[in-house]
């Protein structure tokens, strides 16, 4: 059984959006944060938002900082990840994972410390 579900992803033309889910629930607890993460093609996976569950605090990578916005619904044991303004080299597989306990939100945007993972779903941006 996966533990995190993430869908949402699909091709659209740069300046477009796209809304990602991620449900979860086993870790949406707050005192548990939950992260996106990409990885393009030929590069390193990159942290993008995170959000922590208990203050809905929240972290953004500066390339999407303005464009992305992550967000909670507890009730439906989801995070988002509101995506506008796409540009190609948004490009890439997206992936939620959830750290349990962090000492800070800065904990949550670093892959190593993250204690499960989503399979991943692919956003695709045209030019």
């Amino acid at each position: 059984q996966r533990e995190l579900v993430e869908s949402g992803g699909g091709s659209v033309e740069s300046g477009g959006s796209l809304t990602l889910s991620c449900t979860t629930s086993q870790y949406m607890r707050r005192t548990n944060c939950i992260s996106w993460f990409r990885q393009a093609q030929g590069k390193e996976r990159e942290g993008v938002a995170s959000i922590y569950i208990g203050d809905d605090s929240t972290y953004y990578s500066t390339p999407v900082k303005g464009r992305f916005a992550i967000s909670q619904d507890y009730a439906k044991n989801t995070v988002y990840l509101q995506m506008n303004s796409l540009k190609p080299e948004d490009s890439a597989m997206y992936y939620c994972a959830a750290r349990i306990d962090p000492a800070g939100l800065e904990e949550c945007s670093l892959d190593s410390g993250m204690d499960s993972w989503g399979e991943g779903t692919l956003v695709t941006i045209s030019s």
